[in-house]
């Protein structure tokens, strides 16, 4: 199996991460973790992105908040597909970092998931590798009707709780 990447441009964005790594322990996908940044660390972000899919990797989710170019520097030395989680915090909340992960130029996407999104994009991630891998779509296709199961048992929950009303 695919090993998924997780570029974090501080240590402060790992609190937001651990959601990421929940979701890909709880599916049994391998990852990595790193911290690179964008402006400090330029060479190191940009060597890794070039060398990942040879190492194994089969997808990079970038974690980074206020001007949050990281994301958008991996991308543009990868062809492996990249998952941006703009990281709230700074004068805008998040909103900086949203807009500078999902406005890149054409020819060089980022999907970009939801301020502090990062269960999302291990979801999103894990969806990318079962394209190739049937295990894991059928792991996806179980968690669909486990999370819907919750939902409904909710409903039914509320519906009983009204009724007494």
């Amino acid at each position: 199996m695919k090993k998924v990447a997780i570029i974090m441009g501080s240590d402060s964005d790992l609190p937001i991460v651990k959601k990421a790594t929940n979701m890909l322990e709880e599916f049994g996908v391998p990852y990595e973790i790193h911290i690179y940044s964008a402006h400090r660390t330029p060479l190191e972000a940009r060597d890794f992105a070039v060398n990942a899919r040879q190492n194994g990797f089969g997808a990079i989710i970038a974690a980074a908040g206020m001007a949050a170019h990281l994301a958008g520097a991996v991308a543009a030395n990868t062809t492996l597909p990249v998952i941006g989680i703009p990281c709230k915090g700074g004068m805008a909340d998040g909103l900086d970092a949203l807009l500078s992960t999902v406005q890149m130029p054409t020819g060089i996407p980022v999907a970009t998931v939801a301020i502090n999104g990062a269960a999302n994009a291990a979801l999103l991630a894990i969806q990318i590798l079962a394209v190739s891998d049937t295990s894991l779509a059928n792991k996806l296709d179980a968690k669909r009707v486990a999370d819907a199961q919750v939902v409904l048992k909710k409903d039914a929950t509320v519906k009983e709780a009204l009724k007494n009303i």
